[in-house]
Order: structure tokens, then C-alpha cells, then sequence
């Protein structure tokens, strides 16, 4: 295991600590209050729990070198880690409405409030500073599990704020129903992660392009390149995990010789690198007076000719 990966699995035991230290201080804090928000905070942070471990499967298979069957990388097995976590948030948003919504049918005095808020709120700066350090390590390392995992804590960060604004307005006005009214409103808010999340999983896995500002820093070098007869077509980028891909064809001269096209190529690719940083490249070199090249712009040519 490489050292990127081997700091990259480290975060994620970061995670599954933090979770575990949560689920305890949350369950503790409802059992203290009896408060149905703080039931629900408590469970999201038994998902965060399992989507850590995840993670952490995720980030493992994603560190395996390329082999025969997977030449280009394991990189995809973060985004299973992104979906089983929207998944599981889901999941844990229908529980907390449902639960939520039969403690508003039936409600029920809450108890020693000033001691639970005081244990929520702990939890809730725990989670703050693991999310913020996850959130960091994420774009060091362009890591989409991480990225999840440090978003969906501050997603529970501001769900616990939203809880303890519910259970500490229930102890100012003595309303009961605000409690339960409080957590069917993080439980919709909870929803939208888990589906922000799921979508995300869902465009890195159907070979989503780069973002728009990366994929102008590809083309600036290629136009860069753009004279005495060069040019380019057929550009396509995605991106699988940590890792990043892009191929393009450049097209000059028939007179080049071999040498000269590939030295050529060689000095794209490497301020390609040098403006992305880690990206694989993959490049084909035509001669712009064949009418051959020029039917390789779509993804599969059509080899008839008329």
C-alpha cells in the first residue's frame, strides 16, 4: 500500500472512531431526555457508523494495483461507498420520520434536558472537527469516499444543531409536539443528502466528465499547441475515483516523421500533468491529410466508406 493510501484508510478509521464515540454520547443523551430529535440524531450516527466501515472497504479495494481484469484501476469502489451511504441516510430518514411522526400521535415529556443538550452538543463538536478533517484530506487527495464521509458528518453536525434548537425551545416553551415537529424537519432535510449523494455515486459510476474548470485547463494547453498545422479532436475526460482520465487525438503533418510527432506528444502531456497534477493521459497521433482521421471524433467510428 502506498502512502496516499495508507493516509486515506487512517482517515477512515479516524471515522469509524468518531461515530463510535458519537452513537454513545447520542444514545446517551436521549435516554437522559427521552427527546425524539436526539433518537434521531443518535441513528443517523449509527449510519455514519457503517458507512465509515464502507469507506473503508471502499478506500481499500480502491488502493489494489491495476490487474488483468481491472486494467485501469479499482478507483471505482469509492463511489460504491458514496451510494451505500446515501443509501443508508435514506434509510435512516424514513425511520426518523416515522418515529418522529407516532411521538407527535403520542407525545411525551422530556427529561433532565440540560445534561442531554450538554452530551448532544459534544458529539455534535466531535463531529464537527473529524468532518473538517476529512473534508481537508478529501481534496488533498481528490478522494469522492472521503469527500462523502465529510459530508455527511457536517450533514449530522447541523442536524444536531437543528435538535438541540428543537429540544431547547421545548424546555423554553414547555410544547411538547416541538420536539417531534423538529426531527420530521431534519429527517426531510436528511433525505436531501441521501439523495445528493446517491446522485453523485450515480454520475461517477456512469463516467461522469471533469468539471468545466479542468477541462478548461486541458484545452488552454491544447490550443496552446495549435500552430503550423497541429490540431486536435475526439477530447474526453471522466473521472473514477482519485484517479482522472483524459485522451485526445492531435493531428499534423503527414510529412512529420514519427520521432517529431511523438516528442510532441510528450511535451502535451506533460503540461497536461503539470496543470491537473495526477491524471492519466492517453493520446493518438494522426496525419491531418488522411480522410481517416477525421472520422474518429464520435466514440465508435463507422469503418464503411462510401
Amino acid at each position: 500500500m502506498s502512502k496516499s493510501n495508507y493516509q486515506l484508510t487512517r482517515f477512515a478509521w479516524l471515522s469509524v472512531a468518531a461515530a463510535l464515540a458519537t452513537i454513545g454520547l447520542k444514545a446517551a443523551a436521549y435516554f437522559l431526555t427521552g427527546s425524539v430529535g436526539l433518537l434521531s440524531d443518535a441513528l443517523e450516527s449509527g449510519v455514519n457508523l457503517v458507512a465509515a466501515l464502507v469507506a473503508l472497504w471502499a478506500l481499500s479495494v480502491a488502493a489494489r494495483p491495476p490487474d488483468e481484469e481491472h486494467a485501469y484501476g479499482h478507483f471505482k469502489a469509492e463511489y460504491f461507498s458514496s451510494g451505500v451511504e446515501g443509501g443508508l441516510i435514506l434509510v435512516a430518514a424514513v425511520t426518523i420520520v416515522i418515529t418522529a411522526v407516532n411521538r407527535l400521535l403520542h407525545p411525551q415529556s422530556l427529561e433532565q434536558l440540560g445534561i442531554g443538550l450538554l452530551v448532544s452538543a459534544v458529539a455534535g463538536a466531535l463531529n464537527f472537527v473529524v468532518a473538517r478533517i476529512l473534508l481537508r484530506a478529501s481534496q488533498q487527495y481528490q478522494s469522492v469516499a472521503l469527500e462523502a464521509d465529510a459530508h455527511h458528518l457536517l450533514t449530522d453536525v447541523w442536524t444536531s444543531a437543528g435538535v438541540l434548537l428543537g429540544v431547547g425551545a421545548v424546555a423554553v416553551t414547555h410544547w411538547q409536539p416541538l420536539d417531534a415537529i423538529i426531527a420530521i424537519l431534519v429527517g426531510i432535510q436528511i433525505m436531501v443528502s441521501g439523495w445528493r449523494l446517491l446522485h453523485k455515486a450515480a454520475l461517477g459510476l456512469m463516467d461522469t466528465a471533469l468539471p468545466a474548470e479542468e477541462v478548461g485547463k486541458i484545452t488552454a494547453v491544447l490550443n496552446h499547441y495549435c500552430q503550423n498545422g497541429v490540431t486536435y479532436h475526439a477530447l474526453r475526460t471522466r473521472q473514477s475515483g482519485q484517479q482522472r482520465f483524459v485522451s485526445f487525438h492531435i493531428q499534423v503533418p503527414g510529412a512529420w516523421t514519427v520521432h517529431r510527432g511523438h516528442s510532441l506528444l510528450e511535451e502535451i502531456e506533460r503540461d497536461i500533468r503539470a496543470a491537473l497534477g495526477r491524471i492519466a493521459v492517453f493520446t493518438h497521433l494522426e496525419p491531418r491529410e488522411d480522410p481517416a482521421s477525421w472520422h474518429d471524433m464520435v466514440l465508435n467510428r463507422d469503418d464503411q466508406r462510401q
